[in-house]
């Protein structure tokens, strides 16, 4: 069916909207990496629908949107992406916890690149802060995980 896929896509523009909605600076530190969730998902679900190529076009958006150097957000989401592409059998066969500090390892991953390569290129000082999404990821990623499958089967994406 020609409706399914836009269901993927449809996911990605709301993962974009949640990532840059304005936030109180209170909460912001908190933001949970909304993207990298819902594109890991849909790499372990589908990794002939959605890949490195889909994340590369999601990391040169959020550079736009976010206003960073361009290739910042693309590399690291990227990168992650590779690994949930290239090892999406294991990880459909691990237990919710284990997926859970899979992510969580990836989302550090993600942004020690992230900081590492603005690092480099404006020189930005180090926070402890920059790691608070990595804890709330962790706590949203079986409710995103258990969301995103119901609404897949529901809608029957393949």
């Amino acid at each position: 069916m020609p409706g399914n896929s836009t269901f993927i896509y449809i996911c990605i523009i709301v993962g974009l909207i949640l990532q840059i909605i304005p936030m109180p600076p209170l909460i912001d530190i908190y933001r949970p990496d909304w993207l990298l969730m819902i594109l890991c998902y849909w790499a372990m679900a589908l990794p002939n629908r959605v890949s490195v190529g889909v994340a590369a076009i999601c990391g040169i958006t959020l550079d736009i949107l976010y206003g960073t150097a361009l290739g910042v957000h693309c590399f690291a989401l990227t990168i992650a992406i590779f690994i949930v592409s290239a090892n999406y059998q294991r990880l459909r066969n691990q237990s919710m916890i284990q997926q859970a500090f899979t992510i969580m390892v990836l989302s550090l991953l993600y942004h020690l690149i992230v900081y590492w390569l603005q690092y480099w290129l404006i020189n930005t000082q180090f926070r402890w802060s920059f790691f608070w999404p990595t804890a709330v990821t962790i706590l949203l990623w079986p409710w995103l995980f258990w969301l995103l499958r119901k609404f897949r089967r529901k809608f029957r994406v393949s």
